[in-house]
């Protein structure tokens, strides 16, 4: 088999296809072009000031560990001078999250960047595990992610941080269009597809809340392509995935974008690019309202699901297969795949639009216009930022997520000197499930 040269560089060997663009590169060049991407990205979008300290948000998966690796590298680099340290939440679930936090603790050494680790029980008296034996393993992520979110924007509160960085990739934020787009939800999409997202101060206290900008570096970064640079790194990363982790519909998003990729590999791209396109047609978003609508809404409810990129979301563990690939180090070759994209044919005829028109509407309503469908269109709802009753958090309610499902936590916990009482108990749904349905079907997007 005749083997082709990188298609960069044109001396080494090439054992790298890129699921990006499907060029044939070397090891070096798919490194060096890998860190370029994301340099660019951070300087295109001004992400960083110097002698700004930023967080990363550590989790020891791939997706925090390789930011962690890039940004230590871009930043001595290209003498971005900013401090970078590791945050990192422990939700406390025995058998994943400690063992996961190890290796936080070895990459905090690795790079040299100071860990902190703040945990569940300490902000909120629970951790996963009671969570999940409390309310069963159904909704759970619904708890951890509002309480990771939050929980990040109090650790950095803590750290004196106004910066937090995640690991959220290109196939991430490409599932979360394609999941507001099912549901609907064009309002989010201003707020998913940015990549700068800020939690503007809302409380004296600096505990609770203070100016916290979130932004995701790899927002262009293909996952595949963050585990390849991961295994060419040689990078000490955690891969198992959280074991409380339900096959949600997230999940088939991803199974379906991953479908995408395989007819055309730059599907993700040019889904991420669809949803920033489509936010700026959505009234209140960023350029209709000079920068303080979108950016005004918490950064608590920018992202679905609590295990950070892609922990406990990955369909059929095809990340787990790729990684064993590489590690078996199979020479990478291309396989040209063609696919016919054709519409069933209806009584021997194919159904093509351009062939037989458009296909009229039911006339299921009558309007003024004769026999066209008439469907009244409903105002976006604008949210009001204020702060939490109870915590002080940032929140469009009077009472924040965490706070409504900690209450619905604690009325079923026996009082065992755990149970948080506050000044003002407002009614809420007793029942745990209730809670969820109602943060669920709420006219307000979030918090």
């Amino acid at each position: 088999m005749r083997t082709s040269l990188c298609a960069l560089c044109k001396e080494n060997r090439s054992v790298i296809i890129r699921p990006k663009d499907r060029a044939k590169l070397c090891k070096l060049c798919f490194i060096n072009v890998f860190e370029t991407e994301i340099h660019h990205t951070i300087t295109t979008n001004n992400l960083f000031h110097r002698g700004e300290k930023i967080a990363i948000g550590a989790s020891g998966g791939k997706d925090s560990t390789v930011l962690a690796s890039v940004l230590k590298t871009l930043n001595e680099r290209y003498d971005y001078g900013v401090e970078l340290i590791l945050l990192s939440i422990d939700e406390g679930i025995k058998g994943y999250r400690d063992d996961s936090l190890e290796t936080v603790k070895r990459n905090a050494m690795q790079y040299e960047m100071p860990l902190t680790i703040l945990g569940y029980e300490e902000l909120y008296g629970w951790t996963m595990d009671q969570v999940v034996e409390q309310v069963g393993k159904k909704g759970n992520c619904t708890y951890c992610g509002v309480f990771r979110r939050q929980a990040l924007d109090r650790g950095a509160a803590r750290l004196g941080v106004k910066h937090v960085v995640t690991g959220h990739n290109a196939d991430d934020v490409a599932e979360t269009v394609l999941m507001n787009l099912l549901r609907g939800d064009l309002p989010r999409l201003s707020r998913t597809t940015s990549i700068v997202t800020s939690t503007p101060s809302a409380s004296s206290d600096p505990a609770s809340n203070t100016n916290i900008k979130r932004s995701k570096p790899l927002k262009y970064a293909y996952e595949k392509e963050i585990v390849m640079y991961a295994m060419h790194k040689k990078l000490d990363y955690f891969s198992t995935e959280c074991i409380y982790s339900p096959e949600a519909f997230r999940g088939s998003a991803r199974t379906l974008i991953k479908k995408l990729e395989q007819v055309r590999p730059s599907s993700i791209l040019d889904i991420v690019r669809s949803g920033e396109d489509m936010a700026k047609l959505v009234p209140g978003n960023d350029e209709g309202c000079g920068g303080t609508c979108s950016n005004s809404i918490p950064v608590a409810d920018e992202e679905e699901g609590g295990c950070g990129s892609a922990n406990g979301r990955t369909a059929g563990g095809e990340m787990a297969t790729m990684e064993q690939q590489l590690a078996q180090n199979e020479v990478a070759s291309e396989n040209a795949l063609e696919v016919d994209l054709t519409t069933p044919k209806v009584n021997g005829q194919r159904n093509d639009r351009h062939n037989s028109g458009t296909v009229p509407l039911p006339n299921r309503r009558k309007g003024k216009k004769g026999g066209e469908a008439f469907i009244p269109k409903k105002a976006p709802t604008k949210q009001t930022m204020g702060t939490c009753e109870r915590c002080g958090y940032l929140s469009s309610q009077k009472i924040c997520k965490a706070c409504v499902l900690l209450e619905g936590l604690n009325k079923s916990r026996p009082k065992n000197g755990l149970e948080i009482s506050y000044d003002s108990q407002p009614k809420e749904e007793s029942s745990v499930n209730g809670i969820i349905n109602g943060l669920e079907k709420t006219a307000i997007a979030g918090d």
